[in-house]
Formats: C-alpha cells, sequence, structure tokens
C-alpha cells in the first residue's frame, strides 16, 4: 500500500497544536542571557517540518487525547532533536543547516557546543519541573542510545567495515529511537495503559528503521536536485549502507570483496564511486533494501489495526507509508 500524503497533510489534524507549541516553546526559552538569547532566537525562526512533535500528537490523539502533558513531550522531544543536530552540524564541521548558516559557522564551535548542551539541558529540566518521571527515562534513554549509535557508526567507519547485525543495530539507535520516543511519549501523556506504550514505542521503532533505510536508497537512485546532495555520497565518505552490504550478499564473493576494498582505501573517485553503484545496481542490493523498507513499513502498520479509527490513526498509517514512498 503507497500513499501520497505529504508531511502537510499527514500533520493536519495537529496543525493548531503545533502552532500552540511553538508559543509554548517560545516561553520556555527566554533567557537573560543576551547571547544565549539571540542564538536562541534565531534557531527558533529555522522551523523544519516538525516531525518529531507531530508524531507525539498524533499518538496522543490516537491514543486517549491531547492534552498539556502532550505539549511538554513535544516540546522536550524537539529540544532534544534540535540539541542534536547543533551537536552534529560541530562534529560535521557542517557550514548550513537548512540553507541558513549553522549555529558553528556564525557564533563557533564553542559557542554552538554550549547552545547544544542548554537546550538539552532545558528539555530534561522541563521534566523534572512537571514531575514527568516517565518522560524522562524515555528521553535519557533515547540519549544513551544516539550517542552509542554515533560512537560505533564512528568505530566502523574508522575500521571500513560494517554486516548487516551492525548496520541495524546502527540506525536503531541513531535514527529509530528517537522517533519511538516520540511516539511512545505521546502514549504516555494519554494514557496509563503499558501495552498501548509499548505498542507505540515499538511503531515508532519499524516506522524510524524504514525510514533510515529509505534514505540510504535514495543515495542510489535520486537526483541531485531532488536529495539535496550528490548521488552517492556515502560511497564518498566511505559508508557501507543497506544497498550494498544487500549487493555484497548476493554477489560472487570475490567480487563483493573487490568493492568493498576499494571503499575501504583512499577516499572514492567519481569513477570508482559509479562503478560501485553500477555493482549494487547489478546484484540488486537498492531493490532488497527498499523491500526490507517496505517489509517494516507493513509491521508498523499492522500494530495499528486494533486502535480506535480516528483522524490521528489515519496520519500514523499515512505517515509508515510516506517513509517508504518519500523521494527526499
Amino acid at each position: 500500500m503507497t500513499s501520497s500524503a505529504s508531511i502537510k497533510t499527514i500533520s493536519a489534524p495537529v496543525t493548531s497544536e503545533l502552532d500552540k507549541l511553538d508559543v509554548f516553546m517560545r516561553e520556555q526559552m527566554r533567557t537573560r542571557t543576551a547571547l544565549l538569547d539571540t542564538v536562541v532566537r534565531y534557531i527558533m525562526r529555522q522551523r523544519g517540518k516538525r516531525v518529531r512533535p507531530t508524531l507525539v500528537f498524533l499518538t496522543a490523539g490516537m491514543t486517549g487525547g491531547i492534552t498539556e502533558r502532550a505539549y511538554i513531550g513535544a516540546a522536550m522531544v524537539e529540544l532534544l532533536h534540535t540539541a542534536t543536530l547543533v551537536h552534529d552540524d560541530v562534529v560535521d564541521q557542517s557550514e548550513e543547516r537548512r540553507g541558513v548558516a549553522s549555529i558553528n559557522a556564525v557564533w563557533k564551535n564553542k559557542v554552538a557546543v554550549l547552545v547544544g548542551d542548554y537546550l538539552l539541558s532545558r528539555g530534561l529540566l522541563m521534566a523534572v519541573k512537571n514531575d514527568e518521571f516517565d518522560f524522562l527515562k524515555v528521553t535519557s534513554e533515547a540519549v544513551r542510545r544516539m550517542s552509542e549509535g554515533e560512537l560505533l557508526q564512528i568505530q566502523k567507519s574508522r575500521q571500513k567495515t560494517i554486516d548487516e547485525e551492525t548496520y541495524f543495530k546502527i540506525i536503531s539507535d541513531k535514527t529509530a529511537s528517537l522517533i519511538s520516543t516520540c511516539c511512545e511519549i505521546g502514549a504516555i501523556s494519554a494514557t496509563y495503559d503499558p501495552e498501548i506504550r509499548n505498542t507505540m514505542n515499538q511503531y515508532g521503532e519499524l516506522v524510524g528503521l524504514a525510514f533510515q533505510i529509505r534514505d540510504d536508497v535514495l543515495d542510489y537512485t535520486s537526483k541531485t536536485s531532488i536529495l539535496g546532495k550528490p548521488v552517492g555520497n556515502d560511497i564518498k565518505d566511505q559508508k557501507i549502507t543497506l544497498p550494498l552490504i544487500y549487493a555484497c550478499a548476493t554477489a560472487p564473493p570475490a567480487d563483493g570483496r573487490a568493492i568493498v576494498r576499494m571503499i575501504k582505501g583512499k577516499k572514492p573517485t567519481r569513477v570508482e564511486i559509479d562503478k560501485v553503484m553500477r555493482f549494487v545496481e547489478r546484484y540488486k542490493g537498492i531493490e532488497a533494501a527498499q523491500d526490507k523498507a517496505m517489509e517494516l513499513q507493513q509491521q508498523a502498520v499492522q500494530l495499528l489495526v486494533n486502535m480506535p479509527q480516528s483522524v490521528y490513526k489515519t496520519s500514523l498509517i499515512d505517515f509508515a507509508n510516506f517513509v517508504v514512498d518519500r523521494t527526499s
């Protein structure tokens, strides 16, 4: 089952809640430190698609209703996500974020790191001040997983070796952990039923895995203008992702080893990148990875079957379909 839904239509049932969240977060982020206030206001102006708070509100709406607790949970995950982006830009030495200058590009690394720490601490303090210790437990676990996933990826990129099990461990911790946290927090805000909370955590985990696999597939298939980065960028960065892992599993072992050796050596040239992409295409790595993403997406949708019908449920199903159909 495919969906033509966009993030805008998926988030339509919670548009008013998202607008109120913006006001709520601005109030929470006020500070008397002039430099910090300037940087925070700069960040708040760069609104993304607000996928994560959307998931909190949709899950809350489906599992019991959107209350004040949902706003606290949505603000927490948005602060956590923003903090990780600020820190990622420092680590990656990125000059831009969403088409505008990154924090580290404007105010240098020290300010960026401290602002990221501030955003993370504000999110955690929000939970403590409102006695939302379940939120605190879930988000702290997400921070742990995201950190471990990032470090495992760094370790494996230095070794330039990765297998399917390690790949799934990395994307589970780096990407799926935060999406599952959003869905679990939405459920926590709306119901005391542990089974429902666990179901929504699993839904988020599966959708998060499918999202990252689709991202890795797009690196082999998208036009540069659509993806916003050169096709084959992961290969250029010597990253071994699922399409290549599956292609190597299908190809004659000697051919697979030769391709991996090519990536393991010096930074691949454009000619070598094209050779790797042809190899992955020849041995059906792209199709196999996309099939896996769709398998995970179908498992996620199946988890929602027994949930009561609502506009929120429809949007969550549409979101699961969107992550495997998207072109960017």
